[in-house]
Parts: C-alpha cells; structure tokens; sequence
C-alpha cells in the first residue's frame, strides 16, 4: 500500500482531474476508482469525483498494492505486429473486446496477452493488465500494451500530453463538402442514456482532425482521423456530430444500413510514439481489414 498526500495550491479543479495531473500514470477513471472505494480523502472526508478543491485543502491518497490477476490466460490469435522486453504492438481485430468487464471475462485481448507473455505492467489492476489505451471492440487496428510499469507511465505521458501519433479510417453516411476540418467538441456521458457518449457543456475536451480520402457516389465518404485527444467514442461522436455518422455504428448511425456489417468501419490505422526505453520515435502502419476493404471495393 502507498500513501501520498497533496496540499492544494489552485482552488475550483475537480479532485479526479488534478490528481490524474499531479499522479503520474494514473489515469482519470483509476482516480474515480479509488474514489469510489474510499481510498481518497479531503480533510478527512470522504468526497466525490466531481469535488472542486479549495485552496489549502488536503488530500490523502491510498493507492492499494495490485490484486493478484484472476483473469484466465486464453490461447487466440494474435497479430502481433512489434514486441520486445518492454512493449508489444498488435494489430486487433474487429470484435474483439480489449479488456474483461462485467459479463465478457473471456474472449479479450488482455486474456489472449496473458496467454502470450508473463509480464505486463500492473499500473491498471486486475482487468486491465498493460492496457495504455483502447479501441471499441468493434474498432480494429493498432495499439500498444506495455509490460511493466516504467514503459507503462512514459507511453501513458505520451497519452496525456497529445503526443502520441494516431490515425484511423472511417467511412461515413453522405457526402462531405469540406475537404479537411476540425472538430472541438467537448464530451462527457449522455445523461439520459448512460451506454452512450454526448456533446456536453461540461465534457472533457476532445478534438478530431479529419482529412476526405475518397467521396463515393452512392454517398459514402472516406476520412482520416487523427485525434488530438482520445475520449471514448470520439470519432463516432463527433462525426455524427456533422451529420454524417460511420457507416454501420449501431450506437450512433443510422438505423437504415445498406451494408450487414458486424459494426462500425472505423480502423485505426496508424500509431506513432516515443520508445519507453530507445527513447526513439516508432511509428506502425496496419492494412485496411477485409471486412473494411470489402466494402470499399462495392462502392467503387
């Protein structure tokens, strides 16, 4: 068990964001978590997630040893596209969960990774061992799992300061007029429907870069993402946003679908960072999957 202990010198931050800064490699929802279990308090009181800090008060964290894994190492697939002592870069397929959650304790990545190696970083506990970051279960492309707690923090500053190249390709609903564009939306979680994530006036910041590849004649249009920040569901969110959701989101598109897909096209094809240990810049390009590619070669 660790115990540190903050006096706060800016008022009006919420507590799970300043700790999320001050706490390096701990992410805003590890915060909410500890939170949640009372491990976090102001004054010597219990307090909320959303608790905007005064000046002087003081905050005592708890941050419990790692629990013994649980989760089943499961013999899959994977398509690993880099590893060495450190990192391991796959390539995930549509469908596939990243980590286990409440009814999907089986079947993920993280279960076939501890099929595949002993070590990875314990920063995320028991359900998400090595996990930096995630994609939908039906997103497929690129990521980086780290496999011990140095790697993990350096790739997870890269995270945090928006220095981490990543790119995807969508195919959205509908033509869309302007060749390139931004998007600064705020996002936070969809009061009335808790499964989705909306445009709200006290979201975290997220922005999306879009780049038009190719514009189809049946009313398609091909894009490339690359995101500044990486809030769950942002580049379904946003586009959708515009008016023209991702071709077969089954959260946000359109009911009508023309294609049986198994959900959206979204890939991320591109991840660029930092190597926690050459300290080199290391970039991996994925192809498009069939099921995408399928698709593409219909509209043309």
């Amino acid at each position: 068990m660790e115990k540190k202990v903050f006096i706060v010198d800016k008022e009006g931050t919420r507590i799970d964001k300043y700790l999320s800064d001050v706490l390096e490699g701990k992410s805003r929802s590890f915060i909410q978590g500890l939170i949640e279990k009372e491990n976090i308090s102001v004054n010597n009181n219990l307090v909320k997630s959303n608790y905007k800090l005064k000046l002087s008060d003081k905050i005592e964290v708890i941050i419990p040893e790692p629990e013994i894994l649980k989760v089943t190492p499961e013999e899959i697939k994977l398509d690993i596209l880099y590893e060495d002592k450190d990192i391991i870069v796959v390539n995930k397929e549509q469908g596939m969960v990243v980590h286990p959650a409440p009814g999907n304790y089986n079947g993920t990545l993280v279960n076939a990774l501890l099929f595949h190696c002993d070590d990875l970083s314990s920063i995320n506990g028991i359900i998400r061992p090595g996990i930096v970051h995630r994609i939908d279960k039906d997103t497929s492309g690129v990521l980086v799992v780290a496999k011990n707690d140095s790697a993990h923090n350096k790739l997870a500053t890269q995270l945090k300061d928006h220095s981490m190249k990543r790119e995807y390709y969508a195919l959205v609903e509908g033509r869309l007029k302007n060749d390139l564009g931004t998007i600064n939306k705020p996002l936070g979680r969809d009061k009335k429907n808790r499964l989705k994530i909306a445009i709200t006036e006290d979201g975290r910041k997220a922005i999306t870069h879009y780049e038009v590849l190719e514009r189809y004649n049946a009313g398609y249009t091909l894009i490339k993402c690359i995101l500044e920040t990486g809030r769950t569901h942002q580049i379904r969110v946003h586009m959708t946003s515009l008016g023209h959701p991702l071709v077969g989101d089954p959260l946000y598109g359109f009911k009508k679908q023309r294609f049986k897909l198994e959900g959206q096209m979204l890939h991320a094809k591109k991840l660029g960072f930092i190597h926690p240990t050459t300290k080199e810049y290391v970039e991996f390009i994925t192809d498009l999957p069939n099921y995408f590619k399928e698709v593409l070669q219909k509209l043309k």
